[in-house]
């Protein structure tokens, strides 16, 4: 199985942004983590990120016919790019949510999530393990193309 994992802006500044929600980890050690998880599970990973919703959207599109599954982290564009939402639906891959932090505990804007609308399953608030759990969830076969989207949190 080939998974995308693409993480959107301001997540190349893990470990400098906010490490209190974020964590003091940077960039290098979650793309360490995401490559290791999946050989654990014997799948292969490719993990890209932009700061730049149209290079996201690019990415999406070019991962029809290519990728089996999309792990996204939208990051800021979560709660405001109908553009990835249209992108993911296009293309009719299995996509699974992550975010770092639980975004139902901050800020009133960031409770809306435009991407979950075309993702099985989201997973926020488990720091990196978000990323081993939604690897996990795509390569055990638990992912449908017609399943419906919620939310796991701890």
């Amino acid at each position: 199985m080939k998974i995308l994992v693409l993480n959107g802006p301001n997540l190349n500044l893990l470990g400098l942004r906010e490490p209190e929600i974020y964590g003091a980890r940077n960039y290098a050690a979650l793309e360490a983590y995401i490559l290791n998880c999946a050989a654990e599970l014997g799948c292969e990973a490719q993990v890209r990120q932009s700061n730049h919703e149209g290079v996201l959207v690019d990415w999406i599109q070019e991962a029809y016919g290519k990728f089996d599954a999309i792990v996204i982290n939208p990051a800021a564009y979560t709660h405001t790019s109908v553009a990835i939402l249209d992108a993911l639906k296009a293309v009719q891959l299995p996509a699974v949510e992550v975010h770092l932090s639980d975004v139902t505990q901050r800020e009133d804007f960031r409770q809306i999530s435009y991407a979950r609308l075309a993702c099985q399953k989201t997973y926020m608030g488990l720091g990196f393990e978000g990323y081993k759990k939604a690897l996990q969830y795509l390569v055990q076969g638990e992912a449908e193309s017609s399943a419906p989207c919620f939310s796991v949190r701890v």
